[in-house]
């Protein structure tokens, strides 16, 4: 094939070659009927413009970001292929044909999650270590864990992949609500019995919205409690120390490895909330959005069964395997 040629619509034969065939193809279609069927078909079947070699080459290319290739593009997609194909072997493909080589080469497309560089794997695999410490002294003691999180939910729509018509537009209707107007919240799970507890949080933050959540946790659950929660700048400072100073308290905070939110069970109920909640939709006020948040934490104390499942970790997946081969301690990459 000469140098420049370009493919019609899917991978195989030139474009005089696709023309001549499909005019043979309509030709005999209409006087023949099925005869004409079959060559169409025939047509459709005919071989890959890009040999063996040519397909692996892009198939190990799109393994790596484009700049790998020489094309100065963020990511791959079909008009990246084309680049590619043309620079690198000659041959012009249209976007169908490019589609279908993804296809055909095993790609699907997919949103990404972050892996995060600065985790260190060392300490991750010495807190899951930490965790089965955790839940051996839980069992002894009648303790209970607890994850720990904040999020906010804006009034601005979140957008979500969504079902739409072929050939019809994904919108969403917006009124365009400030920044400023979102519902925030602290909530606590215990991944073992799926009971949830959440606090309204007003404005950001802070040591001292902490020690407030703190102290509804241990009004709520009068044993001892184990709170695992993360590195953040609330989570620390002079009114949470004074908190666990307090006499009795019996309550101990452990700290996440840095850069380990898949540990953090609490992550998946605000997952689990812009999922069924905010997905696609414009609230208009941060009074509508919390009207709404506080209808899932409410039914959630029924979906106890739900909640285990959905907040099952990598962290728990990997204990459980430190738990059956205390020699074998595999932490997998984090993926955010």
């Amino acid at each position: 094939m000469a140098a420049g040629s370009r493919l019609d619509g899917g991978p195989g034969g030139d474009r005089a070659g696709a023309g001549c065939a499909h005019r043979r193809g309509v030709a005999g279609r209409l006087p023949a009927g099925r005869a004409g069927e079959r060559g169409l078909r025939a047509h459709r079947r005919s071989p890959p413009a890009l040999d063996r070699e040519q397909r692996a080459a892009l198939k190990a290319a799109v393994q790596q970001p484009p700049e790998a290739a020489g094309i100065e593009r963020a990511n791959w997609n079909w008009k990246v292929v084309r680049e590619f194909v043309r620079r690198r072997f000659g041959i012009g493909l249209r976007r169908s044909a490019c589609r279908t080589y993804l296809h055909r080469l095993g790609f699907v497309l997919k949103r990404p999650k972050k892996r995060l560089l600065k985790a260190d794997a060392a300490k991750r695999e010495a807190f899951v270590r930490e965790y089965v410490a955790l839940q051996q002294e839980a069992k002894v003691t009648g303790a209970r864990i607890l994850f720990v999180d904040e999020a906010h939910f804006y009034a601005e729509a979140d957008l979500r992949a969504m079902w739409v018509l072929k050939g019809e537009p994904a919108l969403v209707d917006s009124t365009s609500p400030r920044w400023g107007e979102k519902a925030s919240y602290y909530s606590a799970v215990c991944p073992e019995t799926g009971a949830v507890e959440a606090m309204p949080l007003e404005g950001n933050s802070s040591a001292e919205t902490s020690v407030a959540f703190l102290q509804q946790l241990r009004a709520t659950y009068p044993g001892p409690l184990f709170i695992i929660w993360d590195n953040g700048p609330a989570h620390g400072g002079d009114a949470l120390r004074a908190y666990l100073a307090t006499p009795g308290l019996r309550l101990r905070l452990v700290r996440l490895p840095a850069y380990s939110p898949d540990f953090n069970a609490d992550e998946a109920i605000w997952s689990w909330i812009r999922e069924e909640v905010t997905a696609n939709t414009c609230f208009g006020t941060a009074a509508k959005v919390r009207d709404k948040v506080d209808a899932f934490f409410h039914d959630i104390a029924d979906r106890a069964a739900e909640v285990t499942r959905r907040c099952r970790t990598a962290l728990q997946a990997s204990a459980d395997a430190v738990a059956e081969s205390p020699n074998a301690c595999h932490v997998d990459p984090v993926a955010a």
